[in-house]
């Protein structure tokens, strides 16, 4: 305050002050907290919806069905089957996509997106790029600020359109100076009660008692741990054996055997590599930058800002032989880990929003991974990572209505996974090129300010 009597600060939602003058008298007192609430209308959309004629790869084992009927209610899938077998409602709107594949929204579990932080705007191309893309879920561990929660609020009451935002927040790390268990308690609530996440990363915080006190006290509060690899083995397999169900980023060695696979197997973790930045070698982006046209690329360049584009494409400073790229061992890790029954995840490390995604499925595809396990891993697995397996991750009845429709058929080339016609997320239908709303209201989608190519007068803002 002006006359330094009190100090004020905020954590999350929660406002606090302290009396100084009675701290320096020596009186006993807690800081006061007052909780600010602020109360939104969640987006929710109104209607009933088939979508009929579609090969559906459901996520329910290894059943597809051809010719399938999915009926939406409102946010949430009420009934999938063969045409005919389910029960569609009177009156429900009838869209057909014959000849289209459908399969469950992608879930993001590694996503470093990046909002504009400080000053909120709407604005938000790093979202939009990435539902355009089939993006509908998004985990970022390690956000450094809160700002993401925020933006996740915005995109829950509508007010953005995006994929849903989990957040750990910012990590826990050494410097949180956790002893005991009523450290990391204390430490875990911040994120349980003022921040409102469900997720929480542990940064190589400290030694493995430590790490065991952070988990101990996550399984206490009901958060979902993940971890960083931090190049270092050991310390990867004790956070493996103690039970942190995510492993963020790939082992740093290779080959790796079989008492590692049934180990990671056992513990049921889900292994997310991110081989765009993968350690042991040259990242990985920088091999679909050598051989993709990533500049030119008309979908990426209506979502992203020219300059950002200009900035990760024209000039580069690695450049790597094809035989220097290290990803593909990596990938045949993943691969003999999803066919012994473990978990891989699919995370883009926020390397070349939307796009980028499709690259890290294809990138594990090089080292033999079947298109329908990049899938589930792109899906069901990402959901189950963040602790969400029981709404996202599968088309059946009952889970929230994100889905995405594409033109070819990723059964026969994952590469197909980049053919996304419509994007559904959470019961709204949007085009996959433009992000115009199609069901249940026709919406236009957005306009951004780096459009040369349209007049002035039509941006928004720009109105004289």
């Amino acid at each position: 305050s002006a006359d330094g009597s009190t100090a004020h600060w905020s954590l999350g939602n929660v406002h606090f002050t302290y009396d100084v003058r009675a701290g320096l008298r020596g009186d006993s007192i807690a800081p006061v907290s007052q909780r600010i609430a602020v109360v939104a209308r969640r987006d929710r959309p109104r209607g009933t919806l088939v979508l009929r004629g579609a090969r559906t790869i459901t996520m329910r084992g290894d059943e597809v069905i051809e010719n399938a009927d999915i009926v939406v209610r409102d946010h949430r899938i009420i009934a999938v089957g063969a045409q005919g077998s389910v029960d569609v409602p009177d009156g429900a709107e009838i869209i057909d996509v014959a000849g289209r594949t459908i399969v469950p929204g992608f879930v993001d579990v590694h996503a470093h997106m990046a909002p504009v932080w400080g000053v909120h705007r709407r604005d938000q191309w790093a979202l939009a790029v990435n539902l355009a893309y089939g993006v509908t879920t998004t985990r970022d561990p390690q956000t450094t600020l809160t700002d993401v929660l925020s933006y996740g609020d915005l995109v829950e009451t509508g007010d953005i359109v995006g994929p849903r935002m989990f957040s750990t927040g910012p990590s826990i790390t050494n410097d949180d100076g956790i002893r005991t268990l009523e450290d990391a308690r204390t430490i875990m609530r911040r994120y349980k009660e003022y921040f409102g996440t469900t997720t929480v990363k542990q940064y190589t915080a400290g030694n493995r008692k430590q790490r065991q006190l952070i988990l101990m006290a996550a399984r206490e509060l009901e958060l979902m741990p993940t971890t960083e690899a931090s190049l270092d083995f050991r310390l990867e397999l004790t956070q493996n054996l103690d039970g942190y169900p995510g492993h963020e980023h790939n082992w740093i060695a290779h080959p790796l055997y079989g008492d590692l696979v049934d180990l990671m197997v056992a513990t049921g973790v889900t292994y997310t590599p991110t081989l765009l930045v993968a350690y042991g070698g040259p990242a990985g982006e920088n091999w679909f930058y050598q051989t993709e046209d990533v500049h030119g690329d008309a979908k990426l360049r209506r979502f992203t800002p020219h300059d950002e584009i200009d900035r990760v494409t024209r000039r580069r400073s690695q450049w790597s032989l094809p035989e220097e790229h290290v990803f593909t061992d990596h990938a045949r890790f993943a691969a003999r880990l999803a066919d012994a029954g473990g978990r891989v995840g699919i995370g883009g490390h926020g390397q070349l929003d939307g796009l980028g995604f499709h690259w890290e499925m294809w990138a594990l595809a090089s080292g033999g991974m079947e298109p329908h396990q990049l899938l589930r891993a792109a899906t069901l697995h990402g959901a189950d990572a963040i602790g969400y397996a029981d709404d996202l991750g599968s088309i059946e009845a009952g889970k929230l209505a994100d889905l995405v429709i594409l033109t070819r058929n990723p059964l026969d080339d994952i590469r197909n996974t980049n053919s996304v016609e419509s994007v559904m997320k959470n019961g709204r239908l949007y085009d996959g090129d433009t992000l115009a709303e199609v069901y249940p209201e026709q919406r236009e989608g957005p306009v951004y300010w780096w459009w040369t190519d349209r007049p002035a007068q039509d941006l928004p803002g720009m109105q004289r």
